[in-house]
């Protein structure tokens, strides 16, 4: 049965129709420039995952003597795919509450894109040390093949690695659409302006959350449920967000989080080496190679360090 036949339905659609063009924004984006699109974003992250991992992914077999020839035409296909979604990003001004424009950055699209494909041998070099990090960081991995194809923790790391490159870029809202996407599949929530060292793993993963300003050190491991977040929300004077400050926590070096732990605030600072133990929330900084745990007798924080012995 057709809209023809049933008028309450037409009536229904033209009401929308009104209201869309009454209300405007932020529900209609109010510019001649066209958005960088979900699907073809993702799509290139599947391809770029495809030639990072040659033979992993795709159904096509390679053969080594034909690698150098297939990797170099898919790289430019998807080349042309990226500088395509990021001049779109480039183009379109972003909008706020209110009618504000915030204008995208000076950047030749061409350009970001031949500097992201010139820096990306240095991010796989980065993947494959993320990569050996989770075998050897989980005695229930039988191989590497079963990390990277099946790891929810390593796909999430993987597509952040690729966001955070073309954020430091300058590219707006292509890298959170990335690393969204890596969210919704995995259950893993990375900002893609998290800075995020060598040798990082996610074990099983689901509920991560990596705020914006997260700094994280070499060798940190981290398990399901740990939030790395924000101790409050700061605001200026007149009650606005202040955007861009640190307001999320370092981890330094070989640094272990179990599950459920929460450490908030730009503040806090875990130190090198240390534990923190599961279902803690943190919100001061800890000395390296401590031990943060729940006291079983107080259920209040006790933090020691190696030799046993109380820190605080």
């Amino acid at each position: 049965m057709g809209t023809g036949n049933n008028p309450g339905i037409v009536e229904a659609i033209e009401r929308i129709v009104r209201r869309v063009a009454q209300r405007g924004e932020p529900l209609l984006h109010g510019s001649d420039e066209p958005l960088p699109q979900k699907r073809e974003v993702i799509a290139i992250v599947r391809g770029l995952q495809e030639v990072i991992y040659p033979g992993y992914f795709g159904d096509q077999v390679l053969y080594r003597q034909y690698l150098r020839g297939h990797l170099g035409d898919r790289l430019y296909a998807l080349s042309r795919a990226l500088e395509h979604e990021v001049r779109k990003a480039l183009c379109s001004a972003c909008h706020l509450p209110g009618g504000k424009r915030v204008t995208p950055p000076p950047l030749d699209a061409r350009q970001v894109v031949e500097s992201f494909f010139q820096r990306l041998p240095a991010v796989m070099d980065l993947i494959a040390g993320d990569v050996v990090a989770a075998y050897e960081g989980d005695p229930a991995a039988s191989c590497i093949e079963e990390v990277i194809l099946a790891y929810p923790g390593v796909k999430a790391v993987f597509t952040y690695r690729l966001a955070h490159l073309l954020g430091e870029l300058g590219v707006p809202l292509i890298p959170r659409i990335m690393t969204e996407f890596a969210h919704n599949e995995t259950g893993i929530d990375i900002h893609p302006g998290a800075t995020i060292g060598r040798e990082f793993f996610i074990d099983h993963g689901t509920g991560v959350v990596i705020g914006e300003t997260t700094v994280i050190g070499d060798r940190v491991k981290l398990y399901q449920g740990v939030t790395l977040g924000a101790l409050s929300i700061p605001r200026g004077e007149r009650g606005e967000l202040l955007r861009g400050v640190k307001r999320h926590p370092t981890l330094e070096d070989d640094v272990v989080v179990y599950a459920g732990a929460t450490i908030l605030g730009g503040a806090t600072v875990v130190g090198r080496g240390s534990v923190i133990g599961g279902n803690v929330w943190l919100t001061t900084s800890v000395p390296p190679y401590s031990r943060v745990t729940l006291s079983r007798d107080q259920l209040a924080y006790e933090i020691t360090n190696r030799a046993g012995e109380p820190s605080r």
